[in-house]
Formats: structure tokens, sequence, C-alpha cells
């Protein structure tokens, strides 16, 4: 059954995902010409850079999201479906989702990618991993709550409950490797005086030689310092073979016990059925041509994460990175209005921009052209790049008050344990008036 959505003359662009590149896409689109159909499980926008703040107490949930329909309020164009993408009929243009059928003119997929466990089932179904604000809270409450266990339990049990192990040397790992170790030298000793924190070991592991790989060997070793200097044990070269909930075998023989590992070490791109094998990579994401055009098929494109697109600059694709996907997006409307035209369409060309990392306070590594940052100057350029790519005047200003606090207080008021609720059908009984019990108790 086809979902109720307004028939104008424009051409139809079904967009697949509300992150950067979908949203992007959705506002570059020309008024006059297309409709967009945005299409998303979610009604929100999440900013993902920041969802590490959110797992350790830094930031609000509220503060990195915002809703989609808030976006496109005054897009006349633009409207949201909020559903799950299932498959594809591409003989007959039609997308087929959770909510019902969409048919299209042109299909753009811009749902980003999943985390990459690289075919280890224990490290999937134990590990925590973080690509949603729902996960970022689960990892938060799953921290603070192995505190509150550590006061009640026999001392041979409580290394495993304070022992945090991230796995992933990228710009994930030692942002989380960082915020982890700010809060456990300047806060929560303060909040658990009962609990040695001299005794909690914060592990980063990379299989690589050395963190961040897609920087410079100097960028590398600087913040490699940094984190040592903070308390984080750094292992490279080194891959977690195995993880039970409890103990973390290395590749190098060793066990590490810790009731919390946090997989960073990767994403892979997924595809939808009706889609060839033959356009998708063994990483799972889709091969597109210059124009994100997926080889073979009518009137489908990708954008962003789940882009495979290779040449002479990425023989193996673009990084999987927002700017990528901002502007690929904006690169594709324009295409898409040559198409509507006519004319013919032009080769995305990539302008990286840098890259850079953040340890903490103070402490970051930057990476523009061939500028190269350090200190408090890469860390400034990092909080100022993040802070005005958030959607929203209010979320950028919660968010500069959130961290100009912290900056001087070393402290943050965020750490909540807040638990979902579940309906409980059982009633109190021999009162006059009865009320539902309330959950848990």
């Amino acid at each position: 059954m086809d979902l109720p959505i307004l028939k104008t003359k424009q051409k139809r662009v079904v967009i697949v995902g509300g992150g950067f590149a979908g949203i992007q896409l959705a506002k570059k689109l020309s008024p006059k010409y297309f409709q967009a159909i945005i299409v998303d499980k979610n009604n929100y926008h999440q900013f993902q850079p920041l969802l590490y703040q959110v797992a350790t107490g830094g930031l609000e949930p509220s503060s990195i999201s915002f809703p989609l329909r808030k976006i496109y309020r005054d897009y006349k164009n633009v409207f949201l479906r909020v559903a799950e993408a299932k498959e594809l009929n591409t003989q007959k243009q039609i997308l087929i989702t959770s909510a019902g059928e969409i048919p299209y003119d042109y299909l753009v997929m811009a749902h980003g990618a999943i985390t990459n466990y690289f075919g280890n089932d224990a490290l999937q179904q134990n590990a925590f991993s973080m690509k949603s604000v729902s996960e970022a809270l689960l990892l938060r409450n799953t921290l603070l709550q192995n505190y509150e266990k550590s006061l009640a339990v026999k001392d041979e049990e409580k290394q495993a409950l304070l022992n945090v192990v991230i796995v992933g040397g990228g710009p994930t790992g030692v942002e989380l490797a960082g915020a982890i170790a700010e809060m456990r030298n300047n806060i929560l000793p303060k909040e658990y005086t009962e609990v040695n924190f001299r005794q909690m070991h914060i592990y980063l592991i990379e299989a690589a030689p050395a963190l961040l790989s897609a920087m410079s060997a100097t960028s590398s070793s600087a913040m490699q310092s940094y984190l040592k200097k903070m308390g984080v044990e750094v292992i490279t070269e080194t891959v977690v073979k195995n993880y039970d909930g409890k103990n973390v075998q290395l590749s190098n023989g060793n066990i590490l016990q810790s009731n919390c590992l946090i997989w960073a070490a990767g994403v892979k791109g997924f595809s939808f059925a009706g889609i060839p094998e033959n356009a998708v990579a063994p990483n799972g994401r889709m091969l597109v041509n210059d124009f994100n055009e997926v080889e073979g098929l009518k009137n489908i494109f990708v954008i962003g994460d789940a882009a495979l697109m290779k040449n002479n600059l990425y023989p193996k694709g673009h990084p999987q990175v927002a700017p990528v996907a901002i502007q690929q997006a904006t690169w594709l409307a324009k295409n898409l209005n040559k198409k509507y035209f006519g004319e013919t369409m032009q080769s995305f060309i990539y302008k990286d921009k840098g890259t850079m990392a953040t340890a903490g306070r103070n402490k970051a590594v930057a990476e523009i052209k061939q500028l190269k940052l350090k200190g408090f100057f890469a860390w400034f350029t990092w909080m100022a790049v993040h802070l005005m790519s958030i959607i929203g005047v209010k979320n950028r200003f919660l968010i500069f008050i959130n961290w100009v606090w912290q900056y001087f207080t070393y402290d943050s008021s965020l750490r909540l344990i807040i638990k979902p609720a579940t309906k409980n059908k059982k009633t109190v009984t021999g009162t006059k008036n009865i009320f539902p019990l309330a959950a848990g108790l």
C-alpha cells in the first residue's frame, strides 16, 4: 500500500536517512523542480561526532539532536516519514518501508554505516558500540552503574567493574579514552570517596602500529603522549580476539578484566533487498560511479558512508566522515538539477578540509592542509568546528555553556542513570483507589 504523500508535478526524490548527507541534500534540492521525502526510523538528526560526550555525561542527548520536522519547517517541498526502509523494487521504482510503499523518480540512499565487528559474534553480543543516542545513553548508564556496583562487591570483583577497555585508535576511540580519563582523574574520586580510582585502568587498544592512522606520525605521537599523561594505557599492534562480558582476550596472549568493552574499531556499510550483489562491495558499501550513481541501476544514488567511489586519489573509497557526506549531498543536488534539464552531470571531487581529534582540555591535534596544530590551538579549532556544525542556535548555545562550565569547574552535572520505564500491569489492591505499581517496585 502506498504511503499517502502529496502528489505534485515536481520530480520526487526519496532520501533514505536523516544524517549529514540526507539533511543536506533535502536542503539543497530546488523546491521548484523537486519534492523530497526523507525516510528515517528516527524523527531527529543526531550529531554523531559528539556522541562520546553524551556517553561520558558531558552533554545532554537533546544538545546534539535536532527534530527533522523543525529543520524543514519552512521547506514546503520536504516531507518526513518516520519508517524503516526494507526493500527496493527497482523495476517499478518503489521503496518498500515498514509503514508502506513510496514511489520515487530518484532514490538516494544516505543511510550511513553500522558498527563493524569483523565477524566476531562474541564481540557483537557483549561489547558496547556508539552509533546512536540510545547506545550512548546505554553506555553512560553502564559506566555509572558499574561504579555503583563496585561499592557492594568484594575487592577481587571490583577490578572488572572499574576497568574500561576501548578498542579502536581512531578519533572516536581517543576521544572516548580522554573523556573517561578526565572523569576518573577529576570527578569520580570526589563523588565515590569509598572507591580507590587509582586502581581503575583505562585501556585503549589499536591493531595498527600507531593511533590516528589517518593522520601524520607527528599528530599520532602527540595524541599518544597526551593520553599516557592522562593515565590511559595505550596498547598498539594488538587485536581483541574474544570478549565474554568480563574477560578480554588479546592477540598477544594477555587477558584483561572489564565489564565494559567499548568497540570503536570501525564501521561497515549495508544495503537493502533489491540491490544486486554485484553492486555491493565486501565491506557492505555500495559501488557508485563518479556521480554517486549505482552502476547498472536506474535513478538510484548513494551518498555518504554507504557509498564506495573509487578513483586514483581514493582507491579504497573516500573516508567515512561527515565532510564527505555533506559535499556529496551538495554535489548531487546540482547534478540532479542538471539531470532534470537533460544536461551532463559532473564528477564529484572531494575537497579535504582537514582532520582533527581531541583527548580533552587543551589536548588535541589538527591537520588542515599543510598546517599541523597541537595543544590549545588545535583544541580551540576542534571546538569551533564542531560547535558551528551543530544544527540550531539553541543547541550551540547549550553546548558552549556546558563546555565553558566544564573547563573552569572540571565538572558536569549530567551523570544520571536513566533507565527505560516498562509497563507493569500489577496493581495495588485492598485500597479504595487503585494505582499501577511503578516499574521496579
